[in-house]
């Protein structure tokens, strides 16, 4: 069978199984997951043996053995196995399947994988594990989920948050959620009343918060430059990685692209209702739809695309120049006649 991580306490309630297998890209979600399993394997006399790593180095007279062994305190073995990126590869694939046929009520076995996609979940491995056992979907909720996993968060947390600041937070994190673990974390210390509205989000985490990529963004939507460069400044000097921040603003910028051109015939209103952008987001985006032409908007894509190619192929080009250039010039519309200098 498989979950959702949020379910897996309410699952635990209910049953257990010999086999749990932790899968997805969210690593909070992943390291909540894991540390719940610990908890309730150690409440059912469980002992956790030394973990391994399903690699080329693998060793499964070891692993067999931990699955086996009986120590001086406990009779039962959890035993945790990790699965490369890469995936377990064929001769661990057919070890995990036999190992999952001779295991006795006295293991329980956690497994932890980075991937979960259709390939994983219709190999061999996967099957014979989720057949006894239970996955763990940790993947990262997609925009349409992540409002309802703030509200869960919060709810948990005894926080009480109004819709706008539901939907602000979602914004703000978005694929990134350790971050908004520890920005509740923080506004349950701010606020002992517990009450969060959209105000509150923004005055307290735009005051205590470092700067996200949708910073970033949002601020270019709004035409606002100064705050866009400077927040591109502490971008650079926080490490993040240039892809992520052309992707992202590619995704703004073909959204915008299409509102444009649908706005001929359909209400703005309208096409915000159908493309389920939030209501705190609706005045940035009218604020660049009234700001950028059809023809602003096919430059910067094309002027993104020459970045993005700049970025993976040019490794002396001064990029973080050329990322002020394309903020620059998707605030003020007039910049885009501007070339930036190239700088070694």
């Amino acid at each position: 069978m498989k979950i959702f991580a949020d379910k897996l306490v309410t699952h635990l309630q209910r049953q257990t199984h010999p086999i749990y297998l932790v899968a997805g890209n969210e690593p909070l979600l992943v390291n909540e997951s894991r540390e719940t399993l610990r908890t309730m394997a150690v409440s059912h006399g469980f002992e956790a043996a030394a973990p391994f790593v399903l690699d080329n180095q693998a060793d499964w007279n070891a692993i067999y053995n931990a699955c086996t062994a009986m120590s001086l305190f406990a009779s039962k073995n959890l035993v945790e196995l990790t699965i490369p990126d890469s995936g377990p590869g064929a001769a661990n694939a057919k070890q995990l399947v036999s190992l999952v046929e001779q295991l006795t009520p006295d293991t329980l076995l956690l497994l932890t994988a980075s991937k979960l996609n259709k390939q994983v979940e219709s190999s061999k491995w996967y099957k014979a594990l989720t057949k006894q056992g239970c996955c763990i979907s940790c993947m990262t909720p997609d925009s349409s989920r992540l409002p309802q996993f703030v509200r869960q968060r919060c709810h948990a947390l005894g926080l009480q948050a109004d819709a706008e600041a539901v939907q602000l937070l979602a914004h703000w994190h978005e694929g990134n959620l350790l971050a908004l673990s520890q920005s509740l974390q923080k506004l349950l210390l701010i606020y002992p009343d517990k009450q969060l509205t959209l105000n509150r989000v923004k005055e307290s985490l735009s005051r205590h918060n470092h700067f996200t990529v949708f910073h970033w963004t949002d601020a270019m939507l709004a035409g606002k430059s100064n705050r866009a460069l400077r927040v591109l400044s502490e971008l650079k000097a926080e490490g993040v990685e240039l892809v992520i921040m052309l992707r992202t603003v590619q995704k703004e910028l073909l959204l915008l692209a299409s509102l444009s051109q649908q706005m001929r015939t359909t209400p703005v209103n309208t096409l915000f209702d159908q493309h389920r952008i939030w209501s705190s987001k609706r005045p940035q985006y009218q604020a660049a739809l009234t700001r950028l032409s059809q023809t602003h908007l096919t430059k910067l894509i094309q002027l993104l695309a020459q970045l993005e190619r700049s970025v993976k192929t040019d490794y002396e080009a001064n990029h973080w120049l050329a990322m002020q250039h394309f903020t620059l010039a998707t605030c003020v519309p007039s910049a885009l006649g501007m070339t930036p200098q190239r700088q070694h």
